[in-house]
């Protein structure tokens, strides 16, 4: 196992490279000179080059992106345009708040995924309940559904704060009552993928040989569906997981936006506004690194969930 992780992990570091150096170059090269958008329209010449220089944006832009990426590997991702503080200081206070955010909504959705679709159709109430949960998830767009929670369960019946972040240093209650919402309006897009995932990799399972048998024995609907078929129809679903929680570690943007969050997402939208061009670098890469990391973590996984798979 643990082989396999390294070799893994060593296989994912010329992914990361092309796809940051992908990145950067779209930053600083092709978006246009990042000292002029720095700048504005209005800008002298003298003034661009003289921003070049300081920043060493006239350098070839290999050498610029490899001492980026030596300084990005040490943790210093330079110093932020608009703030001049140190980008790795703007992004911690903000990267718990999404990582929380990021972790509770893909376990909901996915906990929730299996475990309704796994439920005996023939016998369930449940089933209205999850194709409407999959028509909201699937054709509601996220701001929508936000504005709606909010307009709802804070401005019509008060149970909610409608927007901001309290930390759990001030109290569970508040904490958890801030986050309710935000979970919610982004575990239902999840959920409903998550579900046809499951349901799609359900269909073929109940067609195989030892479903048959499992009935001939005389078990159960529910023994046969969450004993014998979930733990082969959830690794397709594993994985999705273990995608979304790559990418949301670069932030939910429209749902922290929605929301007043403080986390990643928020911070990006404000650096493109800002032309913030080391904090897009910087949330970029961490986005990379993470999809990296979650899809090895996620192989891992399936041994746990399946041991008769193994890994060479």
């Amino acid at each position: 196992m643990l082989t396999f992780v390294v070799r893994r992990l060593l296989l994912a570091i010329p992914t990361v490279i092309a796809v940051t150096a992908l990145l950067f170059l779209s930053v600083t090269t092709l978006l246009g000179s990042p000292a002029s958008m720095m700048l504005g329209e209005n800008a002298t010449p003298e003034a661009i080059a003289a921003l070049n220089a300081q920043h060493g944006f006239d350098r070839p832009a290999y050498v610029q992106y490899f001492d980026w990426l030596g300084k990005a590997l040490r943790g210093d991702f330079g110093r932020s345009y608009a703030t001049q503080q140190p980008v790795a200081s703007a992004i911690g206070p903000a990267m718990p708040i999404t990582l929380e955010l990021a972790f509770w909504s893909i376990l909901v959705a996915g906990t929730l995924a299996v475990v309704l679709n796994s439920v005996p159709a023939g016998r369930s109430v449940l089933v209205p309940t999850v194709t409407g949960l999959n028509i909201i998830g699937v054709t509601v767009p996220n701001f929508m559904l936000g504005i709606s929670l909010i307009f709802f369960f804070a401005v019509t019946l008060g149970w909610l704060p409608s927007t901001g972040w309290v930390p759990w240093s001030d109290g569970l209650g508040a904490h958890l009552k801030h986050l309710i919402m935000p979970v919610a309006t982004l575990s239902a897009y999840y959920f409903s993928a998550f579900s046809m995932v499951f349901r799609a990799e359900q269909r073929d399972v109940y067609r195989r040989l030892y479903i048959q048998v499992a009935r001939s024995k005389g078990l159960s609907e529910w023994n046969v569906a969450f004993k014998h078929a979930m733990p082969n129809a959830v690794l397709p679903v594993v994985t999705f997981m273990g995608l979304a929680m790559g990418q949301l570690t670069g932030g939910a943007v429209v749902t922290e936006t929605v929301f007043s969050m403080p986390g990643v997402g928020r911070l990006f939208v404000a650096s493109i506004a800002a032309h913030d061009f080391p904090v897009m670098l910087a949330i970029s890469m961490i986005v990379v690194v993470a999809v990296v990391v979650m899809n090895v973590v996620t192989d891992v996984v399936y041994t746990l969930i399946n041991p008769q798979i193994r890994f060479h």
